[in-house]
């Protein structure tokens, strides 16, 4: 299993990803410039968090049009994995690889801290070393992570199983006073109905090393392993 990290002009989260998954998790694991056309035989392809060129017009929304996006779209319809966190679920949506949107948090504030959420969905890839009901502290760094959806869309989603995170208190209860940023039903991660492209606003990159003090991330990468490595 070769997984790939992408970088675009204003990446900042993508060594964080390229290290966890080198290093922590011992994966093969390269560094895909957004001019490149091909993914180097990667099976997972992660997009990272950051401020992809500069985050000007909308968040992703600039970087969906990378050369490197058009391999990453194939790939996502052949049924190839890829996963964006931050940034690159912003990305992602833009795509069109995931449903809805994410916009500018309630209060239009930039919001930079650590938060809980709670798996809503065990049954996916990323998802199934983690415990239901359980709050995980994950960072979360945005202006523009508030994830809307139509009502028929936010429908579909629910009946395929496709909203996997929800914003959460320490005990693991979920009201609109844990919702940081004024997300849909306090929605914080979701996947497309193939269930192999994820997006995710915290990023449990910065939660899966005992250097950062905080490793309630790692079962993330741990689910990912335990279902694709070959």
């Amino acid at each position: 299993m070769k997984f790939g990290v992408i970088t675009f002009p204003g990446s900042n989260c993508d060594d964080d990803l390229y290290d966890v998954l080198k290093n922590t998790m011992n994966c093969t694991t390269v560094k895909l410039w957004h001019k490149e056309t091909d993914l180097q035989g990667c099976d997972f392809i992660f997009l990272p968090g950051g401020f992809s060129y500069g985050d000007y017009l909308r968040s992703g929304a600039i970087a969906r049009f990378s050369p490197i996006m058009d391999a990453v779209i194939k790939h996502a319809e052949r049924g190839g994995y890829v996963m964006g966190i931050c940034n690159g679920f912003q990305i992602l949506t833009e795509a069109q690889l995931l449903p809805g949107a994410l916009l500018r948090n309630v209060g239009m504030k930039f919001i930079c801290k650590n938060t809980y959420i709670t798996p809503v969905n065990t049954d996916t890839v990323i998802t199934s070393c983690l415990q239901k009901n359980k709050a995980y502290k994950i960072p979360v760094a945005h202006a523009e992570g508030r994830f809307y959806a139509s009502e028929a869309t936010l429908d579909e989603m629910k009946s395929n199983g496709q909203i996997l995170f929800k914003y959460c208190h320490p005990d693991g209860t979920i009201d609109d006073t844990a919702n940081i940023n004024g997300s849909i039903e306090n929605i914080a991660g979701i996947c497309n109905t193939s269930k192999n492209v994820f997006g995710m606003m915290p990023h449990p990159e910065r939660a899966a090393s005992e250097y950062l003090s905080n490793t309630e991330g790692k079962a993330i990468f741990e689910s990912i392993l335990k279902n694709v490595r070959a």
